[in-house]
């Protein structure tokens, strides 16, 4: 390698080894949102239907503002349909959080019943093209319960969705602070 394309390699490790410190902050941020999920599981998904509810709101007001833009590149009626109904989904979330998460949670157990369904016909079609049919079956019939428990008691299933949400950000957190240690190491290359 020349001594040219070192100082390059080694001036682009460093830049990004200064940077270190913004995957720390994620990383903990992860961890600590995880420990609040897995801990605080129905106050941490208010906190994200609030959180999706803000976005849904901004979303509608943007739209809603280009509205009065000439060189939109959509269709007014589509535009102020979509406007519209974010600003009402932002405000129901925002306004009543645990109540929109909760409606969430039964599309999703819903779709985990269709889904479900689908899985097991689809099972009992391919069965005689492959082997080992039985478990995309038994997959359409975990779906098929988790939907149901979802229904029966939406809160249970609201914390322990959180609750699995909780642990893989913590998982994030951590192999992101170990990365920011690792990338911090950049800093310390030498010709």
């Amino acid at each position: 390698m020349s001594t040219q394309a070192r100082y390059g390699v080694v001036g682009i490790f460093s830049s990004l080894g200064r940077s270190w410190w913004v995957l720390l902050l994620y990383g903990v941020l992860g961890v600590l949102f995880g420990l609040i999920a897995v801990t605080r599981p129905v106050a941490a998904a208010a906190a994200l239907a609030w959180a999706l509810g803000v976005m849904a709101l901004a979303e509608g007001l943007v739209s809603l503002l280009a509205l009065f833009d000439k060189q939109v590149a959509i269709s007014k009626g589509w535009l102020a349909l979509y406007a519209v109904v974010s600003i009402l989904f932002g405000l129901l979330t925002v306004f009543n959080p645990i109540k929109t998460a909760g409606i969430l949670l039964l599309f999703l157990a819903a779709w985990l019943i269709v889904a479900g369904v689908y899985r097991i016909v689809f099972a009992i079609r391919i069965r005689k093209e492959i082997t080992g049919e039985w478990l995309i079956a038994l997959s359409g019939l975990l779906a098929i319960a988790l939907g149901v428990l979802y229904i029966l008691n939406p809160v249970g299933g609201l914390a322990v969705t959180t609750i699995w949400i909780g642990a893989a950000a913590i998982v994030y957190g951590v192999l992101q602070i170990i990365a920011a240690f690792k990338v911090r190491r950049l800093t310390q290359l030498k010709v």
